[in-house]
């Protein structure tokens, strides 16, 4: 079955978790266990509705404050998809976790509480969206029912909003507007009688009309070995195959492939799945690939079709997302993971603070802090084989890692 994963942003209390359990409640997949403890729940709380936020907010700071802080990722099906919620936290201070839940999303929810209307933080969420080119965006137009689903309230936010799109300079995205009301159900899971003037569909309709074209970014093949296979069993004496995930397009038999850094071709003999043999392995599919010539290739190693290769250097410079307390400058050294390959980077130059509000840059800043956003060049030890982000999502991304502590320090998006 399909997977859909979805990525959520709003500010305080536009209701992000309401929503999303709302669409459990309304799809019938909250278990009759959790159902009862929201009930109970919500009766202590003297609430005469349930408060559907508590199937989602896990942390106990959540539920005392009633904001998101973590990423919480919500699983539920329905006939036609699965679905993967990425329940990202809004605020300021929490921008890496919102950066982390939506970098591998490939549609967004954003919340707008219709009695505020567009803020400061609904350009934050819109320009991470844009910055991780995630194609199919919803303007959820939230708390309808605490404006009478007044249509010039909506239509006066929608105009707010576009005015923002006119800021982005991601083009592809596609922009949908849904009045909802999260707490009452409204044009959530099913339309609403209370909103007659809107001629749209409700937001899980939405999600499950998208095609699979119309949300992945078109990008090239590429296919980054992870692991040699090599049985050595009777049965399979001389067999040699490359494990590894297809990214960006599709790779067939008889492709022309350039291994790298080698620069060796050859061509694909057969492409496997388990005991079974394909003709096509297409993109994000899990798959073994055996070539017509005896090349060398190892883990970290790239098949890429001939004429269609990536950037091989060793230097690039990327927009940086940044996650750790300590202050990432010049000279600092960290480890880039960029798929299966881990090289030595150093911090070549930090050259503009991003603002995410689309206020500006600030091109004095010479180190980054904690959800800082900013352009950054790096010098690395051996090279890598990369695309622009912007050309190929999965190829023109990676993650920073500190060299002493291992941890993910920052996420980077190659310009």
């Amino acid at each position: 079955m399909e997977v859909l994963k979805i990525a959520t942003a709003g500010s305080v209390d536009d209701g992000k978790s309401t929503l999303i359990g709302r669409i459990l409640y309304d799809t019938k997949s909250l278990t009759s266990d959790k159902l009862a403890a929201i009930e109970k729940t919500s009766k202590q709380k003297g609430y005469d509705y349930l408060d559907f936020s508590l199937a989602t907010d896990g942390l106990v700071a959540e539920r005392e404050q009633g904001i998101t802080i973590d990423v919480a990722h919500i699983y539920f099906s329905t006939a036609k998809k699965s679905y993967i919620i990425a329940d990202t936290p809004g605020h300021v201070e929490y921008t890496r976790n919102m950066v982390t839940g939506a970098s591998t999303s490939q549609a967004a929810i954003i919340l707008i509480d219709a009695r505020k209307g567009v803020i400061e933080q609904t350009n934050r969420h819109f320009f991470i969206n844009n910055l991780l080119r995630i194609k199919d965006v919803v303007v959820a137009i939230n708390k309808m029912d605490l404006v009478d689903y007044s249509e010039e309230t909506y239509n006066a936010i929608k105009a707010d909003f576009e005015a923002l799109m006119a800021k982005r300079d991601y083009q592809d995205q596609k922009i949908t507007f849904i009045p909802v009301s999260a707490l009452k159900g409204d044009n959530v899971v099913n339309l609403s009688d209370k909103t007659p003037w809107y001629k749209g569909q409700s937001l899980l309709e939405h999600f499950e009309a998208l095609d699979r074209k119309d949300i992945f970014n078109v990008g090239t093949p590429r296919f980054p070995v992870q692991y040699v296979i090599r049985p050595k069993t009777d049965e399979h004496h001389d067999f040699r195959g490359f494990a590894g995930k297809v990214y960006g397009g599709e790779l067939s038999v008889g492709d022309e492939v350039v291994a790298l850094p080698s620069q060796t071709r050859s061509k694909i003999k057969d492409i496997y799945f388990h005991d079974k043999k394909y003709k096509t392995a297409s993109r994000r599919s899990s798959v073994t690939i055996t070539l017509e010539d005896e090349i060398n290739l190892s883990r970290g190693d790239m098949l890429v079709k001939a004429g269609d290769l990536p950037t091989v250097d060793k230097q690039f410079t990327a927009t940086i997302s940044w996650m750790d307390s300590l202050p990432l400058a010049a000279g600092n050294k960290y480890i880039v993971q960029h798929g299966v390959n881990k090289v030595l980077a150093k911090v070549e130059q930090v050259h503009h603070k991003i603002a995410p509000d689309y206020s500006g840059i600030d091109e004095k800043t010479e180190s980054l802090g904690m959800n800082d956003i900013a352009q950054v060049s790096f010098r690395l030890n051996k090279p890598i084989f990369y695309d622009q982000f912007k050309n190929h999502r999965t190829n023109g991304s990676f993650i920073l890692i500190d060299t002493k502590s291992n941890s993910t320090v920052g996420a980077g998006f190659i310009s």
